[in-house]
């Protein structure tokens, strides 16, 4: 049996394409009818509680918005995991979620950190990546699982190298989008067509990238429905400000995307896609 925490905008994704390849039976969200509506469209059971969830399951994935709701939901569950593997794909602190894995292993049973690179789009895609940090003996049994949803799942090393990597990523990505709303909106501002600056970002420049090619459409057309929240971009910068800190790794690119971030948020985008950060750069230039 394989058991579903969080149903949000990525686990929801998940859990479908898991489903469509007969490889979920059951499914838990805090939201009641949230889970009801998932286990009706994909013909899965509903689970009351998480305790039932894991209770009934033989691997958990759990896919859960940051390290509070990851602490509530997962620690008072450590005691039932004999035997039963976890693949927690959240992105949190990694510091987190070693001690779990420890917790986990003391009741006897393993802990996956795999966190994922890709937005809701690319989970929709089965395009995602996964990067998996955890025991290399049960590694074979989370790939062949993850592969209905992921086009390239891979082993990084230990419990915790998992977060590590998918904060590598997040670091390059958040910066990176701030520069790129700010070069999008230094050459409209210049007077330059913006479909011409577009063409720059996505085509022409040797900067160019698959995240260009999503997110200026989205800042062209003031198009920001959600693939990643703003939210959840501010959170990661946040846990590797604190992670930088321990490591004593100076980090000054992604401090300084984490104010745009947090600016976003406090202009009302906290919900929006990240790329809202672009507000910031119009709101700041006068016209």
């Amino acid at each position: 049996m394989i058991g579903l925490i969080g149903l949000g905008v990525m686990g929801w994704r998940i859990g479908a394409n898991l489903a469509n390849d007969k490889k979920l039976d059951i499914v838990w969200d805090r939201n009641e009818e949230k889970r009801k509506e998932f286990a009706k469209k994909y013909n899965v059971k509903e689970a009351k509680t998480p305790q039932e969830l894991v209770q009934s399951s033989d691997i958990i994935i759990s896919m859960l918005a940051d390290d509070n709701a990851v602490n509530s939901v997962i620690s008072p569950l450590v005691q039932l995991m004999k035997g039963k593997i976890l693949i927690d794909m959240s992105t949190i602190s990694p510091s987190l979620s070693v001690t779990l894995a420890n917790k986990i292993k003391e009741n006897g049973g393993v802990m996956y950190d795999a966190p994922v690179i890709g937005t809701s789009v690319f989970v929709e895609q089965k395009k995602i990546t996964v990067l998996v940090g955890g025991p290399k003996e049960h590694f074979d049994k989370v790939k062949d699982l993850l592969s209905s949803t992921s086009s390239n799942i891979v082993y990084m090393g230990d419990n915790g190298f998992g977060l590590y990597s998918k904060l590598v990523n997040n670091l390059l990505l958040g910066a990176y989008a701030v520069a790129l709303a700010e070069a999008y909106n230094f050459g409209i501002k210049s007077g330059l067509d913006k479909d011409k600056v577009a063409k720059v970002l996505m085509e022409l420049s040797s900067a160019k990238s698959p995240t260009s090619e999503i997110k200026t459409p989205k800042m062209v057309s003031g198009d920001y429905s959600t693939q990643f929240a703003t939210k959840h971009m501010r959170k990661d910068l946040e846990i590797i400000q604190r992670e930088a800190q321990n490591l004593k790794v100076i980090t000054p690119m992604s401090s300084l995307a984490l104010q745009f971030y947090r600016m976003a948020e406090a202009l009302g985008y906290s919900e929006s896609d990240y790329i809202s950060v672009i507000e910031i750069f119009k709101k700041l230039s006068p016209s």
